[in-house]
């Protein structure tokens, strides 16, 4: 069995946009993967934030991701809410990306029983309402 691209649609409900995660969003309208930089660290941080993580800075600075990663840790969903009742299971990863941020995903295209910790990946998108959301699949 194969979670399908299309499958993981359903019905998210819209993203909350805060004035510090717009670029995020507005990045997903174009299928971009986008992440804050702090330039006083030299480091990326995921999820938005006002300010980064390592400094307490406000100067932050948006950067598109290369979109490849790593699966870190996953696991199979076999009760799923309303967004995901027709997808049993579905796969909940935590995706290690290049750039050395971890992103909290679904993986799709692949049959889950394949899924292995440390699987190269990249980024695919679901569009859900007006909203594109990343998802992963195997590179």
């Amino acid at each position: 069995m194969s979670i399908e691209f299309d499958s993981l649609a359903g019905q998210r409900p819209a993203p909350i946009q805060l004035n510090f995660s717009k670029p995020f969003w507005e990045g997903a309208k174009d299928k971009k993967l986008m992440l804050q930089y702090c330039p006083k660290s030299g480091k990326y941080q995921f999820y938005p934030r006002p300010v980064s993580i390592y400094t307490g800075a406000r100067e932050l600075e948006w950067r598109e991701a290369s979109g490849r990663g790593r699966i870190y840790s996953f696991s199979l969903s076999y009760k799923a809410p309303p967004p995901f009742k027709d997808v049993k299971p579905y796969v909940i990863a935590s995706v290690e990306l290049e750039e050395g941020v971890r992103i909290l995903t679904n993986i799709i295209n692949c049959d889950p029983n394949e899924i292995m910790i440390d699987m190269p990946v990249r980024v695919a998108w679901v569009l859900a309402g007006t909203s594109n959301y990343p998802v992963f699949e195997p590179a």
